[in-house]
């Protein structure tokens, strides 16, 4: 059910950003970063809030990242959450103080959202590991021994990840044709998306501590929308033995937008069913994944649609696995969830599967399209649909550059 605003945009059944959802960014205006909540067409100065004695909090605003209050833990972020549904409802006695705070959404460059402190990467939709196996070792042979045991990942670049709106410059590279004899150097020449979402930590965990999938539920402060971007003939000659390295290292794009724990409780559902028992420090009491419905458009057209509840082990489970081995956990880390596709091929969440490995090529709008070209814009959203309202994650976009003069 909508929980109505004075802030009127808010109200609309298609905004993303009801007063349901009050997702954290940061934004700017006048050239000084500040942190900032979404409500409808508008963004509430947060820092200002917080200056003005509004919000019950003491500096956790004034940084220009989300990551003070992140740290504080799970009472902190629901008291503060409370505080602000209180400011923005329908009929609030804060509405004279609070209305000087909201600048429009329209006018506001926005800046990463949070600190990343590390990222990691995961390979957690089983549609996704059966559809590249398959590619690349044959339908009998598709998923790795090991996959439907344990979270798959590797350790990816906190420093290249940036914010929707951000282009990204085609990598250059290593890569090696069937029939040469000898790798050569120069531009990617299949470049991918990856449509996944982002989970951040936000309270820490202790070095040679594991955390159990309840405490790591707790740990989650949000999500994001996430394009891991993906040089796949770099990816092809590189990945053995040790996996994805510079394939993936030169960008990863989110979305401006951190949608709470809180705001997707209403929509927690099951995983997909288990083909193999877990083992007990992966299990869930608990509905760990999110109908969150999500899509991806190449040049304004649509390309996929898929759902978050596809992957077949949550951000929880994910966290768990990640500290098991007593891997201490950051305020600020980003768990990608790997590539989200579905059952079918208008589901799949890379251009690898949409286009079979370069084999169907997608009509885009009267261009056929089989890898990502100089100057296509590529766009990720997502939204979880309730009864009147929707808490949405705003758009994940970037366009593609040339590659630099590399000698």
């Amino acid at each position: 059910m909508l929980n109505r605003s004075w802030v009127e945009s808010a109200n609309a059944p298609d905004t993303d950003f009801p007063l349901n959802n009050l997702p954290y960014g940061v934004f700017e205006i006048g050239g000084e970063a500040r942190c900032g909540v979404a409500i409808g067409d508008m963004i509430l100065d947060a820092a200002g809030a917080e200056k003005a004695g509004l919000t019950g909090t003491e500096g956790r605003c004034q940084d220009a990242a989300w990551n003070p209050l992140m740290a504080d833990g799970p009472k902190a972020w629901a008291a503060f959450r409370a505080r602000l549904t209180e400011l923005l409802a329908e009929g609030s006695d804060a509405r004279k103080a609070v209305e000087p705070l909201l600048v429009p959404m329209a006018e506001a460059r926005m800046h990463l959202p949070f600190t990343v402190a590390e990222y990691t990467d995961f390979y957690a939709s089983r549609h996704h590991a059966t559809n590249v196996g398959t590619m690349f070792r044959g339908a009998d042979n598709a998923l790795p021994p090991n996959w439907l045991h344990i979270p798959i990942g590797y350790n990816g670049r906190a420093s290249t990840v940036v914010v929707s709106g951000t282009d990204v410059r085609r990598p250059v590279g290593q890569t090696k044709a069937k029939e040469a004899d000898a790798p050569s150097f120069g531009p990617c020449r299949r470049l991918d998306i990856e449509l996944e979402m982002g989970a951040i930590v936000g309270t820490p965990s202790a070095m040679g501590e594991p955390v159990t999938t309840a405490q790591a539920q707790e740990m989650i402060f949000g999500y994001v929308l996430l394009n891991d971007w993906s040089a796949r003939d770099i990816q092809a000659w590189e990945y053995q033995p040790l996996g994805p390295f510079q394939a993936k290292a030169f960008a990863t794009s989110i979305s401006p937008w951190i949608v709470t724990r809180a705001a997707l409780a209403p929509f927690a559902v099951d995983g997909p069913p288990r083909e193999k028992d877990l083992l007990p420090y992966l299990e869930t009491d608990f509905p760990d994944g999110y109908d969150v419905s999500l899509s991806a458009e190449m040049n304004g057209h649509e390309i996929s649609r898929t759902n978050m509840r596809e992957l077949y082990y949550s951000a929880a489970q994910q966290l768990a696995h990640h500290a098991s081995s007593g891997c201490a956990m950051r305020t600020g880390d980003l768990l990608g969830s790997g590539t989200i596709s579905g059952p079918d091929a208008s589901s799949y969440g890379s251009l690898l599967e949409l286009t079979w490995g370069g084999e169907r090529p997608l009509d885009i709008g009267g261009s056929p399209r089989t890898f990502i070209e100089d100057g296509d814009t590529l766009t990720l959203r997502g939204h979880a649909q309730g009864d009147g309202y929707r808490v949405g994650f705003g758009a994940c976009t970037g366009t593609i550059l040339p590659a630099p003069d590399f000698p």
